[in-house]
């Protein structure tokens, strides 16, 4: 079974239909993005979910403390890097919560460094210039089926959306799929008929 991840979440209402369609996770955005949430009201949404969905707080580049400091006072379980943080950084927050390490790819170069991380999961996005993440581009997905060799679950993100992560994961079989700006009606608001598509897609996969 294909988890979901739907990330760039700005308010309860957007966090509440995910959860009901079936997410696994929910993704706040701290790090520099136009879907940066602040800490009280990612708190405030955190504190009004159901339990048994995974909290995951995506910084880029952030310092240690500060990572430390937003996880405990918004209940996060996850911590999403999405900058360039080295494998010792990740490291430090294992004791902490569980870790993710995003990685941008342009080529297949891009995949050399994920031997070096010892983290709990690894996504691959989309490679940018100008933003870290949620470009709505997707890249090469033959590259990210290579990254199954690895040995760490395979989060894939980039551009997904109801139209095409079927064939996303029929090529790479990620452990899980991340969705942000395919599902959007604007950045930080989603669009609820691209949710609702975007999970029964992943539904009928799974269910064939």
């Amino acid at each position: 079974m294909v988890r979901v991840k739907i990330c760039g979440i700005t308010n309860l209402e957007d966090a509440f239909l995910a959860v009901n369609l079936g997410a696994d996770a929910l993704g706040f955005i701290f790090a520099k993005s136009p879907r940066r949430i602040e800490p009280e009201k990612a708190r405030e949404i955190i504190d009004n979910l159901p339990p048994l969905v995974s909290k995951v707080g995506v910084f880029g580049d952030e310092n240690g403390e500060k990572v430390k400091e937003v996880a405990a006072f918004c209940g996060l379980d996850t911590l999403q890097f999405h900058g360039d943080e080295s494998p010792s950084y990740c490291q430090n927050f294992r004791s902490l919560c569980k870790v993710i390490k995003s990685f941008r790819i342009r080529n297949l170069k891009s995949l050399k460094p994920l031997s070096l991380y010892s983290v709990d999961a690894i996504l691959l996005d989309t490679y940018s210039k100008e933003a870290m993440g949620g470009t709505g581009k997707t890249f090469n997905w033959g590259i990210a089926k290579e990254a199954q060799g690895f040995g760490r679950p395979l989060i894939l993100s980039g551009g997904l959306n109801p139209s095409n992560v079927t064939r996303a994961i029929n090529l790479v079989e990620p452990y899980a799929v991340d969705a942000s700006s395919g599902v959007e009606l604007s950045p930080g608001r989603k669009d609820p008929e691209k949710l609702r598509a975007f999970f029964e897609a992943v539904k009928q996969i799974d269910r064939s």
